[in-house]
C-alpha cells in the first residue's frame, strides 16, 4: 500500500512518463518577447530530422519580421516553413508523411487552431507549438491559452528583465501604441513582474 502512495503522490509527472501513451502529442513553448521560444522550436525540429521524422513547420503569414520563407530566431537559426493565412490551412500542406508538426508564434492564429490540432493528435501526429502566452499588458493572448490548457507537455521559458536584470515572464512595450499584433524588437523589452508593473504606471503617469 505505501509503494502505491508512493507511485501515486511522488514525482507523479516523472512516473507518469512511463505509462502507455499515443503517438499523437501536443508540446507547447511558450513565455515573453526574448525568451528563446523560436530557438527552442528550431532546436526540437531539428532533433525529429535528426531521427528521420519527417516534419511539416509552419508560420502565420502575417509574420515577415525576419523572413517570408522561414522560420528564423534571435540568434540567426532558421528553419524552411510554410505561411498559412488562417489554421485551416495547415491541413491542405499536411499529408500521412508529416509525422510531427511544427507551428511557430502559434498566438496569432484563429481559434480553428484546435480542431486542427485535435484532428492532426487523433492522426498520431506530434504537434509542437511555439508562442506568446500573454500580451504587452500580461493578459492572456490569443489563442495560446486555450493551447497551453489542452496540452502534454508545456515549457514555459524566461527572458532577462532589461531594467533589473532578473528573470523577466513579460513582454513590455515601450511606445503607447495599443494594436495588439504590432511587430517589432525595437517597440518591446523583456521585464519582471515588478518593472512591467512600474513601466505601466509610469505610462499612465506620462499620458496626465
Amino acid at each position: 500500500m505505501n509503494y502505491l502512495l508512493d507511485f501515486l503522490f511522488t514525482n507523479l509527472e516523472e512516473k507518469t512518463m512511463y505509462l502507455k501513451q499515443s503517438d499523437g502529442i501536443l508540446e507547447v513553448i511558450t513565455g515573453p518577447m526574448f525568451s528563446g521560444k523560436t530557438e527552442e522550436l528550431i532546436k526540437r525540429i531539428k532533433i525529429l530530422e535528426i531521427a528521420d521524422i519527417k516534419t511539416l513547420v509552419l508560420k502565420p503569414k502575417f509574420d515577415t519580421r525576419f523572413s517570408e520563407t522561414e522560420i528564423v530566431s534571435r540568434t540567426g537559426a532558421k528553419v524552411i516553413a510554410k505561411n498559412i493565412k488562417k489554421s485551416s490551412d495547415i491541413m491542405k500542406f499536411w499529408d500521412p508523411s508529416y509525422k510531427a508538426v511544427a507551428i511557430d508564434e502559434i498566438n496569432f492564429l484563429d481559434e480553428g487552431i484546435l480542431d486542427v490540432i485535435d484532428e492532426l493528435v487523433l492522426k498520431g501526429v506530434r504537434v509542437l507549438c511555439s508562442g506568446l502566452d500573454m500580451d504587452f499588458l500580461r493578459r492572456p493572448f490569443g489563442v495560446t491559452p486555450a493551447i497551453l490548457a489542452i496540452a502534454d507537455h508545456i515549457t514555459k521559458l524566461k527572458a532577462v528583465c532589461m531594467k533589473c536584470k532578473s528573470s523577466a515572464g513579460f513582454s513590455f512595450r515601450k511606445t503607447n501604441e495599443q494594436s495588439l499584433n504590432s511587430l517589432g524588437d525595437d517597440t518591446y523589452e523583456a521585464r519582471c513582474r515588478v518593472c512591467h508593473i512600474k513601466g505601466e504606471l509610469k505610462k499612465k503617469e506620462d499620458k496626465k
